[in-house]
């Protein structure tokens, strides 16, 4: 009883007391009580409120500027795309007056139908007819995950669609009988090239964003179930399956698919096979083949 009774009337240790009396005469002494300590502690708090102040003061400074090369750097893209559509147009108009012309000379020749069916295969002349609708678009939340995508060993960011993806899906139409192929409106050739920059697809060096709709000129009853047993139809139930790429795939009775823009003719030799109508002869060179179509 006397131990319980000593622990009771004594619960703090000498030594503890000790130190809380010691803790206490330290936090009395935290403030300075000299005048001198006193000034110190002033132009302290007065030199951190001044560096404070001054880095807010630039910081606002700095975000009316940034705003203003943001939204000049936005304006000069939008105009130089709008410039862009404009010129295009403007060859678009060119290409279908001089297809005009050239069918009105050769009208009588009877050659206009051999030189409307070459410039329909060949890309340089628009196409009307049943064939194969595709939409492609990335999966949902795109902008999330990471890791490493196991396709291309670079950053994973989701189910996004890659430029090779695109690449072995239109040669799955092409091995499935297409007979013209287009991508959100860029018809493709022989010499297309489908490449990447870094999120975006360029088609023939034109950027297109998702969604991706892919035509397909062909026979409406035959393509649809021959693209789905060609490895470009394999290749995306892959795509679906693993990385939640969605598509849809219907068929179409009437598709209109533009000319191609821009197709210019790298290498040309005389051939003593077939003249031309001009009576001379060239023959594209048979190394010319495209990324898209191989």
């Amino acid at each position: 009883m006397r131990l319980l009774t000593t622990v009771m009337d004594q619960s703090l240790d000498e030594g503890y007391a000790a130190a809380a009396r010691a803790r206490g005469e330290v936090g009395k002494r935290r403030l300075p009580t000299t005048t001198r300590g006193r000034l110190l502690l002033a132009l302290g708090l007065a030199l951190a409120a001044v560096v404070v102040t001054v880095s807010g003061v630039t910081a606002h400074d700095d975000e009316p500027a940034l705003a203003r090369q943001h939204d000049a750097l936005v304006q000069k893209v939008t105009a130089g795309t709008a410039a862009a559509d404009k010129l295009q147009q403007q060859v678009e108009a060119a290409r279908t007056q001089v297809d005009q012309e050239q069918r009105r000379a050769l009208k009588e020749s009877g050659g206009d139908l051999a030189l409307t069916d070459l410039a329909a295969a060949v890309g340089t002349g628009a196409v009307h007819g049943p064939g194969l609708k595709l939409v492609l678009d990335d999966a949902t939340g795109t902008d999330s995950g990471g890791g490493i995508d196991p396709r291309t060993a670079d950053d994973f960011s989701g189910g996004r669609l890659h430029d090779h993806d695109l690449q072995l899906i239109v040669n799955g139409l092409w091995e499935s009988g297409a007979e013209a192929v287009a991508v959100n409106g860029q018809r493709l050739t022989s010499l297309s090239a489908i490449r990447a920059a870094g999120d975006a697809i360029l088609v023939d060096n034109r950027p297109l964003v998702p969604p991706y709709t892919v035509l397909a000129v062909g026979d409406e009853k035959r393509l649809p179930g021959a693209f789905q047993d060609s490895s470009g139809g394999q290749y995306l139930r892959i795509l679906e399956e693993s990385y939640g790429i969605k598509s849809t795939a219907t068929a179409q009775r009437s598709l209109d698919l533009p000319a191609a823009v821009g197709f210019t003719l790298r290498l040309a030799t005389p051939d003593s096979g077939t003249p031309s109508a001009a009576g001379s002869t060239i023959a594209p060179s048979p190394s010319t083949t495209g990324a898209a179509k191989q």
